[in-house]
């Protein structure tokens, strides 16, 4: 499996957007697909749903991945789908820094993603899966424990 990107802010132009239109898949197949994808590297991967020739319904995939995985991605996508064919070409992405802070809530500390552009924060990102364990530790809504987080930030601005 790759390794996460550097934490630092740059440009990555090593990466590759594939995608492959499908028309005759069962939804089950596609949540086993995705999870084999991020498993062997994948960055992200998604569905949209798509109108096919002759007006079928159909779902389109993409995924993003290091020119490493192509032929992992490809082989995946061939065994594991329906497709007959992958189209794929060469993808630049423009990375924030990343920092990680730490926000104190009433019910527990969260992690904070913080996204650096050109020295400036410009996104803050809680962790989710911290903020569900909170949630479901005290029995409190989800949204409750991202609005303290973004209160916590907010008083350290």
């Amino acid at each position: 499996m790759n390794s996460h990107p550097p934490n630092y802010e740059h440009l990555d132009d090593q990466m590759i957007k594939m995608e492959v239109n499908l028309d005759n898949i069962p939804g089950e197949w596609l949540g086993y697909v995705m999870d084999l994808l991020f498993e062997a590297g994948a960055n992200d991967v998604f569905y949209t749903p798509i109108y096919m020739k002759k007006n079928r319904p159909g779902i389109l995939l993409q995924l993003l991945c290091s020119v490493d995985s192509l032929n992992k991605m490809k082989e995946i996508l061939f065994k594991e789908t329906t497709t007959l064919g992958v189209r794929y070409y060469p993808l630049t992405v423009h990375r924030l820094e990343r920092v990680f802070k730490k926000a104190e809530t009433e019910w527990g500390t969260v992690t904070v993603k913080e996204g650096i552009l050109n020295g400036q924060v410009v996104q803050h990102a809680p962790e989710y899966e911290e903020c569900k364990s909170l949630a479901r530790l005290h029995d409190i809504p989800l949204k409750k424990v991202y609005e303290q987080v973004w209160k916590a930030i907010d008083n350290k601005a």
